[in-house]
């Protein structure tokens, strides 16, 4: 299996579980570096410039979250986090700190490639899938540049991370229609399985403090209850 634009660092210092992790994606036919503590990751991600960033939270010298941090301000990768804890803390924290999604161990291989090939394939759709597809959407003062990847709101740029301009752009381009968080997970994140809906209303959140006036009560990005969430337009 050859692919373009398919390098992924892993970050974990268990070793068994990287040299497992490793193996199975060379195995599917990705290119993969490796780091076992938080030092070592930065370094190798400015160097590497990898296309998916699997990090793990517990590690040496930095944690995962200075690390999510730190490469999140310098780099649009997609970041899929691991915890070996079910503290749901951990998992929100994670989301707010810029990390696309997260899976809590231990997770089976299936699920794990699952999910890489997901963030892959959302990867690849940035840009306009046809001539039928609008390469903007404009909602009022709010601009969604689809062809550039990038947002703006009142003509300043808004600072999102990939998987926040990913669900923009999808509720963006079907505006005024509902969408549940399970629809969302398939949409937005491409997950064929049932993911944790928590992603999706932490990526809800921070979009509505980015977009809305009042993000306590949002004027455009609209919670319908009991169904999930639209974008009116």
């Amino acid at each position: 299996m050859e692919m373009a634009d398919n390098k992924v660092l892993i970050v974990e210092d268990d070793a068994n579980l990287l040299e497992t992790l490793k193996y199975n994606l060379r195995k599917e036919g990705y290119d993969v570096v490796t780091a076992s503590d938080g030092e070592r990751a930065i370094e190798i991600a400015r160097r590497e410039k990898p296309n998916l960033l699997i990090l793990d939270i517990m590690l040496p010298r930095i944690s995962g979250f200075e690390v999510c941090r730190i490469l999140r301000k310098e780099m649009t990768v997609p970041i899929l986090m691991l915890t070996a804890k079910a503290d749901e803390t951990d998992k929100i924290v994670g989301l707010e700190i810029g990390a696309d999604d997260y899976m809590t161990k231990p997770f089976s291989m299936r699920e794990f490639l699952a999910r890489v090939r997901a963030m892959f394939r959302r990867a690849k759709m940035v840009e306009p899938s046809s001539a039928s597809e609008p390469a903007s959407v404009k909602i009022g003062t709010l601009e969604i540049d689809m062809a550039r990847h990038r947002a703006s709101l009142a003509g300043g740029v808004l600072e999102l991370s990939p998987k926040e301009f990913d669900l923009l752009a999808f509720l963006a381009k079907n505006r005024g229609l509902v969408f549940s968080r399970e629809q969302l997970l398939e949409k937005v994140w491409g997950y064929e399985y049932a993911g944790d809906t928590r992603t999706v209303d932490v990526h809800i959140r921070w979009l509505r403090q980015k977009i809305e006036a009042d993000p306590g009560h949002p004027k455009q990005l609209i919670t319908i209850r009991g169904t999930g969430y639209k974008l009116e337009g």
